[in-house]
């Protein structure tokens, strides 16, 4: 079982391509073997909420909040590590100013 803030490696299918690669995700949520991730890159050039090696990463990386979908359990090859509850905080928070339009 997968909790909210575990960093893990995933086979991920992009959206410009059939092409499926295996990427670290952010885990937001899990139901019913479903997984909803926002995915993870280590280009700069990208907005979003930076990961560091500190942290777990691998390499500098960033969270991108704009990037998110569902994956099959059985896509996920492994749990990296688990963020901090002060990354997860900044996350939330994100995540609401992108969703306050809906209120």
């Amino acid at each position: 079982m997968y909790k909210p803030g575990d960093i893990v490696l995933a086979k991920i299918q992009f959206t410009d391509t059939f092409e499926v690669k295996t990427r670290p995700a952010l885990v937001l949520f899990e139901e019913f073997d479903n997984i909803v991730v926002a995915g993870i890159t280590s280009n700069f050039g990208m907005q979003g909420i930076p990961l560091t090696t500190k942290e777990g990463a691998i390499k500098e990386s960033v969270i991108k909040l704009n990037y998110i979908f569902t994956v099959s359990k059985v896509l996920i090859e492994k749990k990296l590590f688990h963020l901090s509850s002060e990354k997860k905080k900044i996350i939330y928070n994100e995540l609401i100013q992108k969703l306050k339009p809906l209120s």
